[in-house]
């Protein structure tokens, strides 16, 4: 049972909210959502599973109900809860909104913070550099990403700018923080980086970025993005957050999660690049050897000589082997390995680059600590010190990129096991790229996060696909029994007063005919409608209906005719003033965009958003699928089109006094048999079928 201190002091909270908020209606849905977020996360379920999984519909209040349940269980424990999102925008109505909002009125005090990563912040070291006009291409390293970017005038200006406000004190090193734009060349040559930025080394523990971790050790609750959350645990946690151990999460928009994470267990490289890159590290390790001449230098600098030269003949074997298999890639820009299996010799190059890739890590950071080491200890001065851990730590984050990739292209999978997804890419100039990835996540969630933290909390409008959880619990990596709860709330408004409508259609997507179809069909569909949103798969298609309609007369928005905002800004105006505006989009309109009231009463879908796997992660896992006995379509594709139709949807209803049209011009919803479940999985609308 929850403690009575934490019930009154979530009871208090939540009386102060009702009382300072002029007509609050009490929810039902978000009293009982509060309720499972602290049962579960004191262990009132299972003290050794704490996980939720909470679909919340429109209107519940998701992220105000969290704060009540989660804040007081991890300040009541003394721990740390971290909030991830997805977007920029929830993360801002969460630090300059709702987490203010509830701070006024929670009986607990708590602090919180927006954490980011560590390239959003400049090296201090780094800025003076750059804002004295120091020659940062005559390092000893060859520093690539500075060496193509010479800076300009406006450049040296900036720099000098923001060195200036920052001794001022009035910028603190935060790249978001600073008025204009900053590009992202000029931004890359300021940038802090985990390898020469680092707090052990005593001019260093005042840089920006170590002041946001001193700020965030004093935080109870953390915001990050989701990007941010996977790389921290990627290296194994505790990096870049606090340990997982020691912390509760909640996880907002939490269906991006296996995507975002599956970004995160891939690797690539370039060949030809990555051989020049080799050569030209070898080359100014031993001048950096012979430069400071210190002897503990010597011998990481000939083992990682030795591990360089023997990476040469198998990047030059391969580079042969890819000039002699160009047939592979036909007349599409990539090639992927069928099953993840590599044809011979690459498995053995594979294994051979691994292995010597890493010795040369072991290498090169025992090189840089021996750098460090100096420096600390007076024998070298920091002018020289700083750019060789500057340029050291660069390409010791691209060796273990370069490791991460031959450790994934030669990992041996067992029979019947998830295999990999292989695929390689030809770029520009015939450059080749290897690239490898997981086909599935789930379980480097639950080896990362699920069986560490104290407890999480997964929620999201839309979980579900086909009204079950059993997609969404797959892709993430939780079992059926493992102790995990899963909560379905619907959204307290009265989706009867909006119609779902299906009109008839000649044409179903796939005939030649659908696009003159939809030209000829959405005059009548949005005539005398105040505002109007129309979803298209393809921005093609969108682009034609658009040439088509506009022939006709009709007046238009269209997606990248000008930016997402001002797009959205002349609509509101359109809509203000009394206008009917039609706004067209693709999927990206589909979810986030937040049109109340008057600015939306007509959504029209053209098709069913099915997604054709055209990556190669996308076709391996479709293959997968398919080796097993299965029917990728309908356990991967159906599913996935659930959740997109049920997001898109979501665009309509956004507060209790809305209401209008949803019409759907794809007729599959009733002559395929997949059609009823996709149907059925909808907010309840009243329909109305041709």
């Amino acid at each position: 049972m929850l403690s009575t201190r934490l019930k009154a002091s979530i009871r208090a909270t939540y009386r102060q909210i009702a009382d300072s908020l002029p007509g609050f209606m009490p929810r039902k849905e978000q009293n009982f959502l509060v309720a499972e977020i602290a049962k579960t996360l004191t262990g009132e379920y299972d003290k050794s599973r704490r996980i939720l999984v909470a679909e919340a519909g429109t209107g519940i209040g998701k992220s105000l109900s969290y704060a009540q349940g989660a804040i007081p269980v991890a300040r009541l424990t003394q721990k740390k809860l971290i909030i991830s999102t997805a977007t920029v925008a929830l993360q801002e109505q969460l630090i300059h909104k709702d987490l203010p909002f509830y701070h006024r009125h929670s009986e607990l005090p708590f602090k919180f913070m927006l954490v980011k990563g560590r390239q959003r912040y400049c090296c201090e070291h780094l800025l003076e550099q750059a804002a004295s006009g120091a020659d940062m291409s005559n390092f000893e390293f060859n520093f690539e990403a500075l060496s193509k970017h010479k800076p300009s005038a406006s450049d040296r200006s900036l720099y000098q700018a923001l060195w200036q406000a920052y001794t001022d004190g009035k910028w603190d090193g935060d790249r978001d923080n600073w008025p204009d734009p900053i590009s992202e060349p000029g931004w890359l040559r300021i940038a802090a980086d985990r390898h020469s930025c680092n707090k052990a080394l005593s001019h260093h523990q005042h840089c920006p970025f170590h002041r946001a971790r001193n700020d965030m050790e004093a935080a109870d609750v953390l915001v990050v993005n989701h990007a941010l959350l996977l790389s921290d645990l990627t290296m194994g946690g505790g990096i870049i957050l606090p340990s997982p151990d020691e912390c509760f999460y909640v996880l907002d928009e939490a269906h991006h999660l296996p995507t975002i994470a599956r970004d995160h267990g891939a690797a690539s490289a370039s060949i030809k690049g990555s051989r020049r890159w080799l050569e030209k590290l070898a080359q100014s390790a031993g001048k950096l050897t012979r430069s400071l001449n210190k002897e503990s230098l010597i011998d990481p600098q000939l083992k990682l000589q030795d591990a360089l030269a023997s990476l040469q003949p198998d990047l030059k074997a391969l580079e042969q082997w890819l000039g002699a298999n160009e047939g592979l890639f036909g007349q599409e820009p990539h090639y992927r390995f069928e099953g993840g299996v590599l044809p011979d010799p690459l498995p053995m190059l594979a294994e051979n680059l691994k292995e010597a890739s890493k010795k040369a890590l072991r290498a090169l950071d025992r090189m840089q600590g021996a750098i460090a080491e100096a420096l600390k200890d007076g024998e070298i001065r920091r002018k020289e010190a700083e750019p060789l851990l500057a340029e050291t730590g660069f390409h010791l984050q691209r060796l273990e990129g370069f490791n991460a990739l031959w450790e994934m292209l030669s990992r041996h999978v067992p029979q019947g096991k998830t295999p990999m997804a292989r695929w390689m890419v030809k770029g520009d100039e015939g450059e080749v790229w290897l690239h490898a990835s997981p086909i599935e996540v789930g379980y480097l969630l639950e080896e990362w996060l699920w069986s560490r933290c104290l407890g999480a909390v997964l929620v999201s409008a839309t979980l579900s696909a086909l009204s079950s959880f059993s997609y969404f619990r797959h892709q993430v990596g939780l079992k059926e029994h493992d102790g995990t709860r899963y909560l379905r709330l619907r959204s307290p408004f009265d989706y009867q007063k909006a119609e779902l409508y299906l009109p008839k259609m000649v044409n179903e997507p796939s005939a030649p005919g659908f696009t003159q179809e939809l030209i000829e069909v959405l005059p009548r569909l949005v005539a005398g409608k105040e505002a109007s949103l129309v979803l298209f798969s393809s921005y093609r298609q969108m682009n034609e209906v658009a040439q088509g309609l506009r022939a006709k007369g009709l007046s238009l928005l269209v997606q990248g005719e000008a930016s997402r905002s001002a797009l959205l800004t002349l609509h509101k105006q359109k809509c203000d003033g009394a206008q009917a505006s039609v706004l067209l989009g693709t999927g990206s309109f589909s979810e986030g965009l937040d049109l109340p009231g008057h600015y939306l009463t007509n959504l029209v879908i053209t098709k069913l958003p099915f997604a054709v796997p055209n990556s190669p992660v996308e076709e391996a896992t479709a293959e997968w699928v398919e080796q097993r006995g299965g029917n990728p379509f309908l356990q991967l594709t159906v599913p996935e089109a659930s959740r997109k139709l049920i997001q898109a949807c979501g665009r309509l209803i956004r507060k209790e006094t809305d209401r209008g049209r949803v019409t759907i011009l794809d007729r599959r919803l009733l002559t395929k048999r997949y059609g009823k479940g996709l149907l059925d999985a909808l907010p309840p609308f009243s329909r109305r079928i041709d």
